[in-house]
C-alpha cells in the first residue's frame, strides 16, 4: 500500500488528507486558522501560522499512516492571498493579505479611470479588482519601510500560499508558483503563460519579486520535514481549479461550483480563452502534460461565510449544522432576503464598496428566517453566475447539470434549493473534498500510482442528485425578488 498526501490550505483552516491507491481518503488532520480584521473590509492571515499549522497537520497524518509509505505530495490553496517574505530570513514582512480583502479598492478605481482595465483584462482575463494579488503586492511594498528597494534588489520574494508552503517545505530551495495560482495574480499573460512586464511596471511590482511558473503536474521540489523519508511535491493547483480537476470536469461545457467560505463556479472552455461580456473571469483551468485548458469563472465572496456570520457575529446559531433545521422550520410566508455583501459583491457585479443588506423583515422574523435567507443567498448568487455564463457560452448543455462540492453541500436543504432556483440537476459527489482529491490525483498520476484523466473520470462516484422541483413561475418570482434586493444594495 502507498499513500498520496494532499495539503489543502484554505481560508479558515488547513487540512492534510492521505489518499490510498484507490484514490480514497483514509486519514486526515485539520487545524483552524486565525482570522484578522484590522479594519472594515480588511482581512489578513499570519503566514507563519499558516506554515506552522500546515507542518503540524502533515506530521499528524504521516504518523497516522504508520509504516505505509507516501509516494508524493499535492498542494491546493486559497488563491490570490498574498505573502511577501525576506529571502535571507524566510520571514514575512507583513501579514498575508487575504483574497477577500478590499483595501486596494481606491487603487483599482484610479487604474480604471486612467483607462487601463481593457488592456489588463485582455491580457490576464481578469478585472481590475482588489480581489487579485497584484495591487496587494503594491500596497505591501508601499507600506513597509524599505520594502520596494529590497524587492528591486531581489532580496524579497512574493508568492501565493502555494509558493509560501513550497518555499518552506523545500527549505528555501524553490521559489515557484503553479500556473493556476499565477493566473490569479493580475500579473500573468494567460495566453503566453508568462509574467507581463508592462502590467508589473504599471502596478509597481518588480520582476525580481516573482516566482518561477510551473505546470500543475511539475516537479515542485522535495521535502524531508514531514516524515523519515524525502517526499516529492508533484501536483499543485489553486483550490477552485483543483476542485475542477477533482470533479473530473475535463470536457468543454462541464460546470462545477464549490461552496466554502466563498462560492466559485468554473466552466471548462477547453483550449479557447473566452472573453466574457458579463464581467466573468477568464482563467487557466489547469495545465497538464504541457496542455493549457481555460475556464470562465464566477466568484462569490460570501457563501459559507454567511453561516459563520450568523454564528460568530449575530449569535443566531452555535454550530453551522443548525442552519438546515432552522431553515426547515422557517415561515414560508416571510420571504426574507439576505444580500451578503459583507466585503462587496463579486461576479457579475464586481462592486467592492457595497455592503450587506437584509430585505423583507417583519416583527415576526427570527433566527429561522435569517438562517433560511443565508442558505438561499448561496443559490441566488449561483443563479447569477449561471445566467452570465449562458450569455458568454453558447452550448445548450450549460446549466443542465451542476457538479457541486465543498462543506455547504452536506446540507440537503441547501442543495435542493440550489436545484430549484437554478433549474439544474445538482450532482453531489461521494467525496466532498474535491479540492484535495484533485491535487492528490495530479500528484498520484505523476508518481505513476493513479490512472490518466479518462480513467479518473470513470472512477468518479455521485452520492446524490437533486432534481429541480420548483415551478417555473415560482422560480422566476423568487429570482426577480432577489434581483430587486441586489439593485437596492448596489444603490444604497
Amino acid at each position: 500500500m502507498t499513500h498520496i498526501l494532499a495539503i489543502d490550505q484554505g481560508t479558515t483552516s488547513t487540512r492534510a488528507i492521505l489518499f490510498d491507491e484507490s484514490i480514497e481518503p483514509v486519514h486526515s488532520a485539520q487545524a483552524e486558522l486565525t482570522q484578522h480584521f484590522p479594519r472594515s473590509g480588511w482581512v489578513e492571515h499570519d503566514a507563519s501560522e499558516i506554515w506552522d499549522l500546515t507542518l503540524k497537520v502533515c506530521r499528524d497524518v504521516a504518523q497516522k499512516a504508520g509504516d505505509t509509505p507516501i509516494a508524493s505530495i499535492g498542494i491546493t490553496n486559497q488563491r490570490e492571498t498574498t505573502v511577501i517574505w525576506d529571502r535571507d530570513t524566510g520571514k514575512p514582512i507583513h501579514n498575508a493579505i487575504v483574497w477577500q480583502d478590499r483595501r486596494t479598492s481606491a487603487t483599482c478605481a484610479k487604474l480604471r479611470e486612467a483607462g487601463h482595465e481593457d488592456m489588463i483584462s485582455e491580457r490576464t482575463g481578469l478585472l481590475l479588482d482588489p480581489y487579485f494579488s497584484g495591487t496587494k503586492i503594491g500596497w505591501i511594498l508601499e507600506q513597509v519601510d524599505g520594502a520596494r528597494e529590497k524587492a528591486r534588489a531581489g532580496k524579497l520574494a512574493f508568492g501565493t500560499i502555494d509558493s509560501w508552503l513550497i518555499w518552506n517545505l523545500t527549505g528555501g530551495k524553490r521559489h515557484v508558483i503553479d500556473i493556476t495560482n499565477a493566473s490569479r495574480t493580475l500579473l500573468l499573460n494567460i495566453r503566453t503563460c508568462e509574467w507581463d512586464e508592462e502590467i508589473c511596471d504599471l502596478l509597481g511590482v518588480p520582476m525580481a519579486l516573482l516566482p518561477e511558473i510551473l505546470d500543475c503536474d511539475a516537479d515542485f521540489g522535495e521535502t524531508d520535514l514531514i516524515g523519515d523519508s524525502v517526499l516529492s511535491i508533484q501536483g499543485v493547483a489553486g483550490d477552485q481549479q483543483a476542485a475542477t480537476i477533482g470533479q473530473a470536469c475535463f470536457e468543454p461545457g462541464m460546470l462545477k461550483s464549490t461552496y466554502g467560505t466563498g462560492c466559485f463556479a468554473l466552466l471548462n472552455t477547453g483550449a479557447d480563452l473566452v472573453r466574457s461580456e458579463n464581467r466573468l473571469l477568464g482563467t487557466v483551468a489547469y495545465r497538464l502534460n504541457g496542455q493549457t485548458r481555460y475556464a470562465l469563472e464566477g466568484s462569490i465572496f460570501v457563501a459559507g461565510a454567511a453561516v459563520q456570520w450568523l454564528r460568530d457575529a449575530m449569535k443566531v446559531i452555535g454550530h453551522a449544522e443548525e442552519t438546515q433545521a432552522l431553515a426547515e422550520s422557517s415561515d414560508p410566508n416571510q420571504p426574507v432576503i439576505l444580500v451578503p455583501a459583507f466585503t462587496g459583491l463579486g461576479a457579475p457585479y464586481w462592486n467592492a464598496d457595497c455592503r450587506g443588506a437584509i430585505f423583507g423583515l417583519t416583527r415576526n422574523s427570527g433566527p429561522a428566517e435569517l438562517a433560511r435567507a443565508a442558505l438561499e443567498s448561496v443559490g441566488y448568487q449561483t443563479r447569477d453566475l449561471i445566467e452570465a455564463m449562458r450569455q458568454d457560452w453558447s452550448e445548450e448543455s450549460l446549466g443542465q447539470t451542476l457538479r457541486v462540492d465543498g462543506g455547504m453541500t452536506a446540507s440537503d436543504w441547501t442543495m435542493q434549493f440550489l436545484a430549484d432556483i437554478t433549474g439544474a440537476r445538482v450532482d453531489r459527489p461521494r467525496i466532498l473534498e474535491t479540492t484535495a482529491l484533485g491535487v492528490a490525483w495530479v500528484a498520484g498520476m505523476r508518481a505513476g500510482l493513479y490512472p490518466d484523466a479518462a480513467g479518473f473520470a470513470e472512477s468518479r462516484a455521485v452520492d446524490r442528485s437533486f432534481e429541480p422541483g420548483m415551478t417555473t413561475a415560482d422560480r422566476a418570482a423568487r429570482y426577480q425578488a432577489w434581483s430587486r434586493a441586489v439593485r437596492g444594495t448596489l444603490e444604497y
